[in-house]
């Protein structure tokens, strides 16, 4: 039964077939109805921010997303107004032919600082004399975008007596404004960490601002607006300034400080517009005044002490007396390297009450939250003066007491000390941890606790559900481990002594993560400091930021699958998002990467010499030696550098880069014939005979068509079977397994690899209780105790990377075309499933599949958004081509579900 034959298939077996995406509130999408009744147009983005205040492009990219009622509906032109609320003109680009409305080009001369821009958009149907109506306005103002436009500068604390180094600070400045301004800016940034209040009242709802970058060569600043916070008469600026990233300790094996300078310092520059035109600056300089906070000591790893009794009860308001504080020094920083963010900040996004209270064996209380999370606790506690609650926090249990050895020197303490004066409520500033478990200790009543989760606070923008439990569990895990990592930058783990930007991590991870959250703002953000950090030879540090790390970052030296983030990364974003900039702006290191490799490799192409990590935690490894698995380290190295070359052909060919698509393409193949040469016997048996050699080898497209391709995925099959459907692939291998086995005609072996529940498997972590990703596949090993390993933590996303395979084959949702402007519609059923489905907020709109089985037929569900079309093929039918709008099939399908 083809196209529109059929009631929708899937609703009646699980629900509805088309899973909701999750909406923040506060971006909620506004439609403008076409006047006809069947097209509407949402208020348009700049970039890719939902808040575009203070940004840092001077031409900002436009993109819109278009619903109709009639299926196939397609834009053949818009219009882009632009409207200056200084000067009260308005502009238009008139109708310009095009059916692109994603990330299309500023229509206007350059915003300059500070400028403000309202911008709508309506667009015209092919064949329509009419255009829709109006799209709502949205208003987009520029940042600083001149190293000129700082005028203030950074202020640090002077030498306070009886204050640690790793105490908070607090600073503050009064000044007189004549009369209510129309408009207030405040422009902000930290060499560490900062909150603001302005007249006792918070200043925007940023956590652990200004962020991480790599703070020698970029150095964030964010806008706020402030104008319902100023008013007549004394206005009083505060500022709490902690160390942060900037001074703290980072780093494992004790970790360094100071990495980025020994001197904490705080950024403001507030403007406040008048209505005849005038402007006055108001910002950080030697008027400033310092004084030590209640925050005695804080620190990413080791958490953050608060005594209640050193409060300064209205400090940030007017009519304090701060004769005594002290006085501040003004310190130099280049203020080109400030720049605006391109994602969004840090966020509390979400809040957890206790799901059991319980005594552990040494007497302490116990808090358990049901899931792993990212955040810190708000405590509301009665108690006598000077009583001290302790706060200690671990991912598990183990004898009924907390597990704190995974955190290795990370302390992840709190701790409040009461003033006497009633109930309290406190929650760290500057800090953050990673648990389940809280346990609290301390002579005082606990009147009301929650966890308040924080991080990126990205758009949610995928689901996915199938009729197995485990498997949406599993699920379940991928999303709550990428938004835990995702705390500004892409970090390994969020407990112990490290929580870094591991680019072989987020390499794996990114095709996931770009499917589940819009994270191309901030990882493009990420992927600027990755070239900053980049040597000068090309290569790629194992995290970004560097830190100190002995082994690590100290003197490295190039290592596949972490190093090819430089090509990797971007390209899965330009496939995901359709942004072309970020190839233009990632393409030198890109491309550096590769010839590094290149050089390293030499006539032979083989990168077979020098130290690499190989495929990280392959189960079989030895447990001191996680990189000591069965695949040969230069095999994978070497199938990677073919990748990447490959890659750099591709982007070359995108950005019209001609004689490098060229030598490119030409390099990747000699990459690939030397490969095969190597390692691949004529009936395709690779040498190593290891299940990450070959899946590589499949996946990357390393071994032709014909009989050793053929033989090498019987082979691979033959592997996952012997072993009785376990894990027996790492970092490397783990994310291309199933499509290797899919791709070469084994997909139930695929399905029968995902569905097994003993260790070392994907499902064994979510028998055990598992809520999040684990580092180790037994990192809680079968008879309940922690591994003993030192790398154990219990929230990792590279091993949940398989979550892509779910959302492609599983559910069979796949992008066709950069940016989904074209799907690939090709569901995979097995593994007993009855059903599955998946939705993904596209640029233009959100997709969704969801099929289900019964009765020797497949139902499919499918809806593509307007404006973009999809190939789908169904089994046992030829592909099909289909335009925007909802689709069911009916297909024959074999038996009942197995």
């Amino acid at each position: 039964m083809g196209d529109g034959a059929a009631a929708p298939a899937c609703t009646a077996a699980h629900g509805t077939a088309f899973g909701a995406v999750p909406v923040n509130p506060r971006r909620g999408t506004h439609l403008s109805q076409h006047r006809g009744g069947g097209t509407t147009v949402t208020t348009p983005r700049a970039e890719h921010h939902d808040e575009p205040l203070g940004i840092g492009d001077a031409s900002p990219r436009l993109s819109w997303r278009l619903h109709s009622d009639e299926p196939g509906w397609r834009q053949a032109a818009y219009e882009i107004e632009v409207t200056d609320p200084a000067t009260a003109t308005t502009t238009t680009t008139g109708r310009l032919d095009s059916p692109d409305s994603v990330l299309v080009p500023w229509p206007g001369e350059p915003l300059r600082s500070r400028a403000r821009r309202g911008v709508r958009v309506r667009v015209w149907g092919a064949g329509e004399d009419l255009p829709t109506d109006w799209s709502p306005r949205l208003w987009v103002e520029a940042g600083l975008l001149r190293a000129e436009d700082w005028r203030a500068g950074f202020v640090a604390p002077t030498e306070l007596p009886g204050t640690d180094e790793t105490a908070a600070v607090l600073l503050r400045h009064s000044f007189v404004v004549g009369e209510r301004p129309v408009t207030a800016r405040l422009y902000a940034s930290a060499l560490g960490m900062y909150e603001l209040e302005l007249n006792g009242r918070r200043v925007g709802d940023h956590a652990l601002a200004p962020g991480w970058t790599s703070y020698h060569t970029r150095l964030r600043y964010q806008t706020f607006d402030v104008t319902d916070l100023v008013s007549p008469g004394e206005n009083v600026l505060g500022g709490w300034l902690a160390e942060g990233w900037y001074r703290g300790r980072l780093g494992f094996a004790g970790g360094t400080r100071g990495i980025y300078g020994d001197t904490t310092a705080l950024l403001v520059q507030l403007e406040l517009g008048y209505a005849d035109g005038r402007v006055e600056l108001v910002g950080t300089g030697p008027a400033w005044r310092c004084a030590p906070s209640p925050i005695s000591s804080t620190s990413i790893y080791d958490g953050e002490h608060y005594d209640a009794r050193a409060e300064r009860p209205g400090w940030s308001r007017p009519g304090f007396d701060a004769s005594e504080w002290s006085e501040v020094r003004v310190v130099e920083r280049d203020p080109s390297t400030l720049v605006a963010p391109t994602g969004p900040p840090v966020r509390r996004t979400e809040e957890l009450r206790p799901v059991a209270v319980t005594t552990s064996p040494s007497g302490a209380t116990i808090l358990d939250f049901g899931q792993n999370v990212v955040g810190r606790l708000r405590l509301t506690v009665r108690g006598e003066e000077g009583t001290h609650v302790r706060i200690r926090h671990a991912e598990v249990l183990e004898d009924g007491e907390l597990c704190v050895r995974p955190l290795r020197s990370a302390r992840a303490t709190d701790g409040y000390v009461l003033d006497g004066s009633g109930p309290r409520s406190w929650e760290p500033r500057f800090t953050f941890h990673g648990f389940r478990y809280a346990e609290i200790t301390g002579d005082a009543d606990l009147v009301d606790v929650v966890a308040r989760v924080y991080h990126t606070d990205m758009r949610a923008t995928g689901s996915f559900h199938c009729s197995d439990p485990l498997v949406n569990q599993l699920h379940a895990n991928v999303v709550r481990s990428m938004r835990g990592n995702f705390v500004d930058i892409p970090t390994d783990c969020p407990q112990r002594d490290e929580r870094l930007g591991w680019t072989g991590d987020i390499q794996v991870f990114t095709p996931t993560a770009a499917f589940l959250h819009d994270c191309a703002g901030m990882l493009s953000s990420w992927l600027r400091d990755l070239a900053a950090e980049q040597l000068p030879d090309g290569t790629v540090p194992f995290f970004v930021p560097v830190v100190p790390a002995r082994r690590w970052n100290d003197s490295p030296s190039p290592a596949a699958v972490w190093g090819d983030a430089a090509v990797l990364v971007p390209w899965e974003l330009y496939q995901r998002f359709g942004d072309v900039r970020v190839l233009r702006d990632q393409y030198d290191s890109a491309r550096s990467w590769v010839d590094r490799v290149a050089r390293d490799a030499g006539p032979d192409h083989l990168w077979d010499d020098g130290e690499q990590l190989g495929d990280w935690l392959d189960p079989s490894a030895p447990a001191d030696d996680p990189a000591g698995g069965k695949a040969d380290p230069h095999l994978v190295a070497t199938a990677y550098f073919a990748r990447s070359a490959s890659v750099v052909s591709a982007m070359a060919g995108v950005l019209g880069e001609t004689a490098d698509e060229e030598r490119y393409a030409a390099l990747a193949s000699r990459v690939a014939d030397a490969f095969v040469r190597r390692w691949v016997g004529p009936t395709g048996r690779v040498e190593d005979d290891a299940q990450t050699s070959y899946a590589l080898a499949l996946r990357f497209g390393l071994i032709p068509p014909g009989p050793a391709r053929e033989g090498a995925g019987r082979r691979l099959a033959e592997l996952v079977r012997d072993g009785g459907y376990r894990i027996g692939t790492g970092f490397a291998g783990t994310p291309v397994i199933c499509d290797a086995l899919t791709e070469s005609g084994h997909v139930d072996t695929a399905y029968a690899l995902l569905m097994r529940r003993e260790c070392p498997s994907w499902l064994y972590p979510v028998t055990r209780g598992a809520t999040t990703i684990w580092e180790r596949w037994d990192s809680l090993l079968p008879d309940g105790t922690v591994n003993p390993g030192q790398m154990t933590s219990f929230n990792h996303y590279a091993l949940g990377a398989v979550a892509d395979w779910l959302h492609r084959t599983v559910a069979g949702l796949a992008p066709a075309a950069p940016g989904y402007r074209r799907l690939l519609v090709r569901p995979v059923p097995g593994g007993g499933l009855t059903h599955a489905s998946a939705s993904h907020d596209t640029p233009y709109g959100t997709a969704s599949v969801a099929w289900c089985r019964a009765d020797g037929e497949l139902g499919v569900d499918l809806v593509v958004p307007t404006g973009t079309t999809a190939t789908v093929v169904l089994p046992g039918r030829a592909p099909v081509e289909v335009s925007s709008g909802r689709h069911h099939w009916r297909v024959p399908f074999g038996g009942s579900p197995s």
